[in-house]
């Protein structure tokens, strides 16, 4: 998400000059996707994204690695495969070389483990240190998994817990407890790999993967591109070790703010859901899980599989596109 709030960069993609139209371009920006996705024959299609962002940890080489997972799930988001990433990299001069190539390895060893090569990259000074990757994968066209498929009676799934943004903002603050510490860092460095191929084969109509806009920006994005009301329970929605408590104490980032200002009025949240719960929800989230949508009579076998949450269900528009209860 960088500096600018979702709605601002909504605003200014809006008025970019208008691309000549590409029958080759499956996936573009317009529907707020994962990533892009672009047909080179009737069997393949690229699958590209680029992030990176400031360290979330004091461990350079743990930071290397959830940079990794960050940008590979937006290629598991979309069904597809990666294959080949290109390194980029804002590093402070004055800084120990040492800790660079602390960073560097930690996002190596991910990308080793994903079979992903990593094939180049670009470094320059900067004075605060960023690592991420453009990340580049391949999908059968007929197979590409957007946010715009989600169907009337499909059931929610989420295959991580939230509250990276409150525990990281706690850690910054040293009010974090261990506990958090060890849970944070164990969710951020999983990848989305196993979710999404357990996905691709149960024929999942709809996914996104959860990050910077947090669960309810990135549920936004997938009720406005399926022309959909997603209902939320909030009972059901799984949470990091004492995040509710560390909202409690103030542990937010700039991205409650923003992100409650993107989803604006489009939402309806019952009164018996807390503050801090619904904190929890805009909480903006590093390397986090997948929301799939999927048939009702396929969810159960397939949360059972990945380990993830039924956190709601899929109903027709009404005047709202979100609904918390």
């Amino acid at each position: 998400m960088g500096k600018y709030a979702p709605r601002d960069l909504a605003q200014v993609l809006s008025l970019l000059p208008k691309q000549p139209p590409n029958e080759n371009v499956l996936v573009g920006y317009e529907h707020a996707d994962d990533a892009g996705v672009f047909r080179l024959s009737n069997d393949v299609a690229l699958v590209q994204t680029v992030d990176f962002f400031s360290p979330v940890t004091d461990s350079p080489y743990i930071y290397g690695q959830i940079a990794a997972v960050n940008a590979l799930n937006d290629v598991y988001a979309m069904g597809g495969k990666p294959v080949t990433a290109l390194t980029i990299m804002c590093y402070p001069q004055r800084e120990d070389v040492e800790t660079l190539k602390e960073i560097l390895s930690g996002g190596q060893q991910v990308m080793i483990q994903e079979g992903v090569a990593v094939i180049g990259g670009h470094t320059i000074d900067d004075p605060e240190i960023k690592i991420g990757y453009a990340v580049t994968g391949i999908v059968n066209p007929a197979e590409v998994i957007t946010n715009a498929g989600a169907q009337i009676g499909d059931r929610l799934l989420l295959t991580k817990p939230l509250g990276t943004g409150a525990i990281s903002t706690a850690i910054k603050r040293e009010k974090a407890s261990q506990t958090a510490i060890d849970a944070v860092i164990a969710c951020m460095t999983q990848t989305g790999r196993a979710a999404s191929e357990a996905m691709q084969m149960a024929k999942a109509n709809a996914c996104t993967d959860i990050t910077g806009f947090g669960l309810l920006g990135h549920a936004f994005e997938m009720a406005q591109a399926s022309d959909v009301c997603l209902v939320i329970k909030s009972q059901n929605i799984p949470l990091l070790p004492d995040v509710l408590d560390l909202i409690r104490l103030g542990m937010l980032t700039r991205g409650d703010k923003n992100n409650r200002a993107y989803v604006g009025d489009t939402i309806e949240i019952a009164g018996s859901v807390s503050g801090e719960m619904q904190s929890a929800l805009y909480d903006p989230q590093t390397a986090g899980g997948l929301l799939i949508s999927i048939a009702r009579e396929k969810a159960d076998d397939l949360a059972r599989k990945i380990g993830a949450s039924i956190i709601g269900t899929v109903e027709a528009h009404d005047e709202y596109l979100l609904k918390v209860i």
